[in-house]
């Protein structure tokens, strides 16, 4: 009998278009594993929303895996220990995964390969991000020259379907329900009913968004326009690959101002790669300079609070953090807003912004999220720069956002397309907050720190 092979799942859950998956099958029986491993140093736990997707996400994998007559066996601790001690378990040194640049799993990655025979696969982004190379051999900082380059090795090879497989010997596994990954009383999640986690909810939603793909360039920076795709929590999870979402747009009209979004998430791995402190440390060394407002005093605490739970005053910022709670997800250009206006208007670190859409995100990615973040402060290697401060109001009217919020904001649904962006000017309205800072004093105190920080 051929020797078992082990199949490590992270954030790649899918059999189709998954090389771990079919190199190993390739290989003998298999033995599929996901290792909840909140212990390897570096590691960022996932956050509640995440959670949520994933314990959906993991139901669907072994449903899936057991069409098959393969069990998902289910581990919990440091990924360097638990890995080895399964692969003796089964008698077997073999164990194959998708490649992973984040610089927690590159460290896992590390040690599983010091006591396994680690066979690491392609597949979670369109290219490596060591692949994509100046002329002169180095590494792109800059998105545009970047995705210049990655266009002459696109498109990516086609994608295979899932490949039939043999189960392994069975082994001991956790019961997912102890794992605790749903939210206990109250339950906060009940918004995130639309989602389908899994493989075949990915599918779903590729297969819908595709029709409209044309639409997507026009559409996609109005709030109230249903033209995004909304598949990146499927990618994050890797229950679709980039190369999946390539071949089926690829070619339609219209198509390639979406696949150049999907090149950007490419993009952020290949800056995490470059910069592995940007979760936690600014690209550009000047804004450790910054003077931030402190959030251990009552008003920095009210701020960053009122902001979180939108109650900032600003019916734009306000809909989209609320979409945010309800829903674990918000509108790409909204991100931008509320982003802007915590980081510029209220002057708090980016960085607790980046722990809240951690926590709080179905699709909270640790290199797309820093790079965001960083792309707004201004302080990552390719950002908007800092005196860029988005208008509230003037983003709303600009972006036609007005049934986005009487959707998210309903104590304003009364009020009218003109007086809905700024209802502080047209005498308010009831149970809705005042403007928590005055854009044009905010926008100035912005200015003037940011002033001190380059002199």
């Amino acid at each position: 009998m051929s020797i078992p092979q082990i199949i490590w799942f992270r954030q790649d859950l899918r059999l189709a278009d998954q090389a771990a998956v079919r190199a190993a099958a390739a290989a003998g029986p298999v033995i599929a594993v996901y290792v909840l491993d909140n212990a390897t140093p570096g590691a960022w736990r996932p956050g509640g929303a995440s959670r949520w997707w994933l314990h959906h996400s993991l139901t669907k994998l072994a449903a899936d895996l057991a069409a098959h007559g393969v069990p998902l066996v289910l581990r919990q601790g440091r990924a360097g220990v638990v890995l080895p001690a399964l692969a003796a378990e089964a008698g077997t040194k073999f164990v194959h995964a998708l490649d992973s640049h984040e610089p927690f799993a590159q460290t896992q990655q590390a040690e599983v390969a010091r006591r396994c025979t680690l066979h690491l696969h392609a597949g979670t982004t369109l290219m490596p991000p060591h692949a994509v190379r100046t002329g002169s051999g180095g590494r792109y900082r800059i998105f545009t020259p970047w995705w210049n380059a990655l266009q002459q090795q696109m498109p990516p090879a086609l994608p295979l379907p899932a490949p039939k497989l043999t189960p392994g010997p069975a082994l001991a596994s956790d019961r997912l329900a102890d794992w605790a990954l749903l939210p206990t009383k109250p339950d906060w999640a009940s918004g995130f009913a639309d989602w389908q986690p899994g493989e075949a909810g990915a599918a779903a939603q590729l297969a819908d968004f595709v029709p409209r793909v044309a639409r997507y360039d026009q559409g996609r920076n109005f709030p109230s326009d249903d033209a995004t795709s909304r598949l990146s929590p499927h990618l994050h999870f890797g229950e679709i690959s980039p190369a999946q979402i390539w071949a089926a747009c690829a070619g339609r009209p219209g198509a390639m101002p979406y696949l150049r979004q999907i090149a950007w998430r490419d993009f952020a791995v290949q800056t995490l790669d470059l910069f592995p402190d940007s979760p936690w440390s600014p690209t550009r060394d000047a804004f450790n300079r910054l003077t931030f407002t402190d959030t251990s005093t009552p008003q920095g605490a009210a701020w960053l609070r009122a902001w979180q739970t939108g109650r900032t005053g600003y019916p734009i910022v306000d809909a989209g953090m609320r979409q945010l709670w309800a829903t674990g997800w918000m509108h790409n250009r909204v991100r931008m807003i509320v982003a802007s206006f915590l980081t510029k208007h209220l002057l708090i670190d980016w960085r607790h912004g980046e722990r809240w859409f951690w926590d709080t995100l179905v699709d909270a990615d640790q290199a797309a999220n820093t790079l965001g973040w960083q792309w707004v402060m201004g302080s990552g290697a390719d950002s908007s720069p800092f005196y860029r401060i988005f208008a509230p109001v003037g983003q709303s009217e600009k972006f036609a956002a007005a049934a986005y919020i009487r959707r998210w904001v309903p104590e304003l649904a009364h009020l009218g397309d003109v007086t809905i962006h700024a209802p502080w000017q047209h005498g308010g309205a009831r149970g809705y907050p005042p403007p928590l800072v005055d854009h044009a004093a905010a926008r100035a105190r912005a200015l003037a720190a940011y002033a001190e920080l380059k002199d």
